[in-house]
């Protein structure tokens, strides 16, 4: 199994644990999050490079951007499978 199949386990495990409800599809550079119910985004993760760390997206409603009052996010993937569950601004358009 690739590094990336890994994450995408990771991620897909993590929604589960927590009751379901996120789709993850793989696209590009990165993991889309996406609301079950509604097919609307969540967020967004982006490998680095550096291990398991992710650069952390979320939907402005035009675009993927920057999640963080200083910039986008990064930390290690399940930091921020935890921020994204637990921030509600992610939460907004699901």
């Amino acid at each position: 199994m690739s590094e990336a199949d890994v994450m995408l386990e990771r991620i897909k495990s993590f929604s589960r644990t927590r009751g379901g409800g996120v789709v993850v599809q793989k696209a590009a550079r990165g993991y889309s999050l996406l609301s079950e119910r509604s097919g609307a985004p969540i967020a967004r993760l982006r490998p680095t490079g550096d291990g398991d760390k992710v650069q952390v997206l979320w939907w402005s409603g035009e675009r993927w951007g920057a999640s963080g009052p200083f910039g986008i996010a990064t930390m290690p993937l399940d930091e921020a499978l935890d921020y994204i569950a637990s921030e509600p601004a992610f939460w907004i358009h699901a």
